[in-house]
């Protein structure tokens, strides 16, 4: 039996930035000990390219939803197939516009019966 009862992580989209993100500010870190706006400029976008990496893989099935998963989900090369409807609570789903399919469905056909109704020309006096 293991020492906890869920799983929380333990991803490839989630190793993955990790590692960038190490990389990323290292060489940030060399670059201020060594005074250097180009090593400095390099961190940040590495740094930066390490969300979008895991954000990406998180898109693509490689990163799990926040949350308890059932136990055959937990190990690291399962992928989850239910990233494509994206993910309730999740900010990256969110981010990417899944989730809300059914909402801006019912959204748009509310907003398009709103704007057919005829509208008065009567000038107020």
């Amino acid at each position: 039996m293991s020492a906890h009862q869920y799983d929380e992580g333990h991803t490839v989209a989630g190793w993955t930035g990790v590692g960038i993100a190490t990389v990323g500010t290292s060489v940030l870190g060399v670059g201020v000990c060594l005074v250097s706006g180009a090593l400095i400029a390099v961190g940040i976008v590495i740094t930066a390219a390490s969300a979008l990496v895991t954000w990406a893989l998180h898109l693509t099935g490689w990163g799990k939803p926040p949350g308890r998963r059932p136990r055959e989900q937990w190990g690291m090369r399962v992928r989850d197939t239910g990233a494509r409807q994206g993910h309730p609570g999740c900010v990256g789903c969110r981010m990417a516009g899944r989730g809300r399919a059914r909402a801006t469905a019912v959204g748009s056909r509310a907003a398009a019966t709103a704007t057919a109704e005829p509208v008065s020309a009567e000038s107020v006096g």
